[in-house]
């Protein structure tokens, strides 16, 4: 990895079938590795093996001790290696899906100190509600959420040939990969200098 760049790990927070979670992923990742500031890597949910039964301990005392499935190895090392990440969900029934969910709480330190940009899309709240629940489970793991995130309401009529109607958009995800790189750099370097007072 180049050092002047910052590890950003994107994920795909749904596994339906015929979801167009990897539609907006390829999109914001397009717009990450045009940034410049990252070196990007993709994480598909529907990819990884994340049951939903949890082992008794916690992962935030067990540390690398955690009995995770085999399955879940490339998920564990691609939180682990991240400088920051950004969550690409659906809103379900005013939430975000059981995936998502399932793959944050099978980690803790993973997340720790770490910034997290949101995009999401749905219906007329375009996956909003979603994502003030995965604000406060991360503010939880001790990870830092970027005020500015993506929101695509209607979705299906927002969206042609791969990328968004609004020609707008590209602009306020500069902005979001603007901040998320500003808090990837301080808080790598807080993390390097000062262990996290967990």
């Amino acid at each position: 990895m180049d050092n002047d760049k910052h590890k950003l790990v994107i994920i795909v927070g749904s596994v339906r079938e015929g979801r167009f979670g990897p539609v907006v992923t390829s999109w914001i990742a397009k717009q990450a590795r045009l940034h410049a500031g990252f070196d990007v890597d993709v994480v598909d949910l529907a990819e990884i093996d994340i049951p939903l039964t949890l082992p008794a301990a916690s992962p935030k005392y067990a540390g690398d001790d955690y009995p995770r499935p085999a399955g879940m190895t490339r998920l564990t090392a691609a939180l682990e290696s991240a400088d920051a990440f950004v969550v690409v969900t659906p809103e379900y029934n005013h939430s975000y899906p059981a995936s998502l969910k399932a793959a944050i709480d099978w980690h803790f330190t993973q997340w720790t100190a770490k910034p997290v940009a949101f995009v999401s899309y749905g219906g007329a709240a375009g996956g909003r509600h979603a994502v003030l629940h995965l604000e406060n489970v991360l503010t939880e793991l001790h990870a830092v959420t970027i005020r500015d995130g993506l929101a695509f309401p209607n979705y299906y009529t927002a969206w042609q040939d791969g990328r968004p109607l609004d020609p707008q958009v590209s602009g306020y995800a500069k902005t979001l990969l603007d901040q998320l790189a500003w808090w990837a750099g301080a808080l790598r370097t807080a993390r390097e200098t000062t262990p996290y007072p967990a």
